[in-house]
């Protein structure tokens, strides 16, 4: 039975990408698939992000377009659960017939979704896919469809080692993190091979855990400088609290899945001192691009925009200027245009896209202070 389901599957993706490229360049619309978490776990991540796509969506449709056609979002909830991003994927990709798919926001959501956008030869925009293995294949050979504007966790890990070191003056780092996550394993791989100074404590825990009082008093001990935290805010944020509570007072470092107003639920504003995580944005920016978002956000939302808001933003802007580079909405030459990418200058910085399908750009590392974020290194 599976393997008919398979066969059956792998028949509709190859029909829908024979037949797509015509119907895709001749339709009214230029229709963009929107894959998701908007319920579960991640939540926070995913609504982010579709804020940010659907802001950029409508300047874009107010400004007439692209190439003469309005954009047509269709967005599915992917729920944070791998089995219905895979569905959601060939869904848009195969049903739908989109020309491009932003999302998932992590790591491994991103991964399941692979598979369907390859076989009907879709392009999937990550927006804060970080895992370095999100865009090669387990022969290291690059995927053909997948391209994401944030930087990569090897990057983070690097430097976060090197502030750590350099700006913190620490020598001795302890390092706690979620065995069940490829993200959390990318982080701490990266950190411990750049940080040159001792690693006195290295312990782990599963997503979902909610009591850490007892490793966290064992780690302790042991005379760390600074404690590494490689994890989302869903599980960083009781780390954090539980870790002040427990008297360790040390710098706390995170990465980029530190970056929601969820961390700040959880942990609580007076836990959040000395705590540095690497950003894809900053709000503090005095640059015309990111206030006229900040203002055109706030007036949409209501709210302020994080990291997750601005890297989807500029996903669908990324997406918008492949196609207008492609003069075409097919997905083959949206591709094509992408691979090409030089120099684009979004709100998380200006990227080019390698040969590996990253983006090549910068990151800005904050402080908390009572929760409230302040820039300290770019």
């Amino acid at each position: 039975m599976k393997k008919l389901v398979v066969t059956m599957m792998a028949a509709t993706l190859l029909l829908a990408g024979c037949s797509g490229g015509k119907s895709k360049d001749s339709a009214e619309t230029i229709k963009i698939g929107v894959n998701l978490e908007q319920s579960g776990p991640v939540s926070s991540y995913g609504n982010a992000e579709l804020e940010g796509v659907q802001l950029a969506v409508e300047e874009i449709n107010e400004k007439g377009g692209v190439l003469g056609k309005k954009l047509e979002l269709v967005e599915l909830d992917n729920k944070s659960d791998t089995t219905e991003v895979a569905s959601v994927a060939t869904k848009l990709a195969s049903k739908e017939k989109v020309s491009a798919i932003i999302g998932p926001a992590t790591s491994g959501n991103v991964k399941a979704a692979i598979p369907a956008t390859n076989q009907a030869k879709v392009p999937l925009i990550a927006p804060s896919g970080t895992d370095d293995s999100v865009t090669m294949d387990n022969n290291d050979k690059v995927q053909p469809y997948v391209f994401r504007v944030c930087f990569q966790d090897s990057f983070q890990g690097e430097i976060m080692a090197a502030y750590a070191e350099n700006d913190l003056g620490a020598k001795k780092a302890a390092i706690l993190s979620d065995s069940s996550s490829d993200y959390a394993k990318g982080l701490t791989a990266a950190f411990k091979d750049s940080f040159t100074g001792d690693i006195v404590s290295e312990e782990n825990y599963q997503s979902k855990d909610t009591d850490f009082s007892a490793v966290l008093t064992k780690m302790k001990s042991k005379g760390m400088d600074v404690l590494f935290i490689p994890g989302y805010y869903e599980e960083a944020g009781l780390i954090v609290k539980q870790a002040r509570e427990a008297g360790i007072e040390v710098p706390i470092l995170g990465a980029d899945g530190f970056d929601s107003p969820e961390l700040v639920k959880l942990a609580g504003k007076s836990a959040l001192n000395k705590v540095y995580f690497p950003a894809h944005f900053s709000s503090l920016s005095e640059e015309k691009q990111v206030q006229d978002f900040l203002t055109n956000y706030k007036k949409k939302f209501d709210k302020e925009p994080n990291a997750f808001s601005a890297l989807a933003y500029d996903s669908v802007y990324l997406l918008v200027d492949a196609i207008e580079r492609a003069d075409s909405a097919d997905s083959e030459k949206i591709t094509e245009a992408l691979e090409a990418t030089e120099d684009y200058q979004g709100l998380t910085g200006k990227m080019t896209i390698d040969k590996d399908h990253n983006a090549v750009k910068t990151a800005t590392i904050v402080e908390l202070k009572e929760g409230e974020q302040t820039v300290v290194a770019e």
